[in-house]
């Protein structure tokens, strides 16, 4: 079994850490690729950066199609997850969605923890979008940037632990969700100092993508997914074309 891990920026450091997590969460057997398009935002901390590192994210399994049987989009907004799920039948699974889906099969109620305010309103609506929201305690956001999580790990854990603590305090999350792949590997530390469960979404998303592909399952092809219709993509190089 082969599985892309998909990391939409361009910070390689950052790619190595995800990396990491991946390869500690996969089975014996499991061969994991982790990557980072060339082109694009070092970081994604808003609307803009999202949809830029989409169509990057989409580039990296349109130009390796069929080499993979799964696909994770390491990532907490999950960009590009719908386009991808169109492209190729092998399971695509972003990381937010997979965490959101352990955590509540964890715990009644849990918070997400994320890096800068301007995230939140999107996460919330990722959050209502796959069917979470009765679950959410709260969201709390560090204020540290996403890059700072690889510049500087000992800082990005000792604000993860203080937004964890109020969370389970003062809004009564039960479990917590690292909202951002930057946090990969920090899950095991937290629930030692905290504990409740601690779901890093990159190790999350990998176990699910593995599970579907020894269950057989493949992306659903007969609508909504179904690969996209035939057009000219005018410009645009033969790997676009549908």
């Amino acid at each position: 079994m082969r599985i892309k891990v998909i990391n939409p920026n361009t910070t390689a450091a950052m790619t190595a850490e995800i990396d990491e997590s991946a390869q500690k969460a996969k089975e014996p057997g499991t061969e994991v690729v982790t990557v980072n398009p060339p082109q694009g935002p070092v970081s994604i901390e808003g609307y803009y950066d999202e949809h830029v590192a989409a169509v990057q994210v989409l580039g990296e399994v349109l130009r390796e199609r069929d080499k993979f049987d799964a696909y994770v989009i390491a990532c907490f907004g999950d960009p590009g997850l719908e386009g991808v799920r169109e492209i190729t039948d092998a399971p695509a699974v972003g990381i937010c969605q997979a965490a959101l889906q352990l955590a509540s099969t964890l715990a009644p109620r849990f918070s997400i923890l994320t890096v800068i305010p301007r995230v939140t309103v999107d996460i919330h609506r990722r959050v209502e979008e796959y069917g979470f929201s009765r679950f959410l305690a709260s969201t709390r956001t560090t204020n540290l940037a996403v890059t700072e999580f690889s510049s500087n790990r000992q800082a990005g854990e000792k604000a993860l632990l203080e937004a964890g603590r109020k969370a389970i305090i003062e809004d009564g999350a039960e479990a917590l969700v690292l909202g951002c792949a930057g946090m990969a590997g920090l899950d095991k530390r937290m629930e030692q100092d905290l504990g409740v469960p601690v779901i890093d979404g990159v190790a999350a998303a990998v176990k699910i993508a593995e599970s579907l592909v020894r269950l057989g399952k493949k992306t659903s092809k007969i609508s909504s997914y179904k690969y996209p219709e035939k057009k000219e993509f005018t410009g645009m190089e033969k790997i676009w074309q549908p």
